[in-house]
């Protein structure tokens, strides 16, 4: 297996594990694809809740960007949830995970079919 398949393997157990969900691997997949090399990187691969650029970050250049939704007060509400559901006091939260239950809360699988 390569470097990526245990990560999207650790990324399903986390999902499983921590949140309760049964991920869809092939969206799971695309979506670790998208977050292109930054899941090599131990600082980028993860998200912090607590700091607020990070949120900024995966919202602007996520939910905004690459999803293409509107900047509205749905966007905080989402990034919050997901990282209630992830759990607060969890430390590494994934960055492909994060992505994943944002694509998921917004029904915008269709971004990477």
């Amino acid at each position: 297996m390569s470097k990526r398949d245990d990560l999207i393997v650790k990324y399903a157990a986390d999902l499983k594990d921590k949140i309760g969900v049964t991920p869809d691997m092939d969206l799971l997949t695309k979506v670790t694809i998208g977050c292109g090399p930054s899941i090599y990187n131990a600082d980028a691969a993860t998200v912090s809740g607590s700091d607020a650029s990070e949120l900024a970050t995966v919202k602007n250049n996520f939910l905004i960007k690459k999803l293409g939704l509107a900047d509205t007060a749905d966007l905080d509400k989402a990034i919050d949830s997901v990282m209630e559901k992830y759990g607060k006091s969890n430390r590494s939260k994934y960055r492909a995970v994060v992505y994943y239950l944002l694509t998921q809360h917004f029904k915008k699988e269709s971004v990477y079919k």
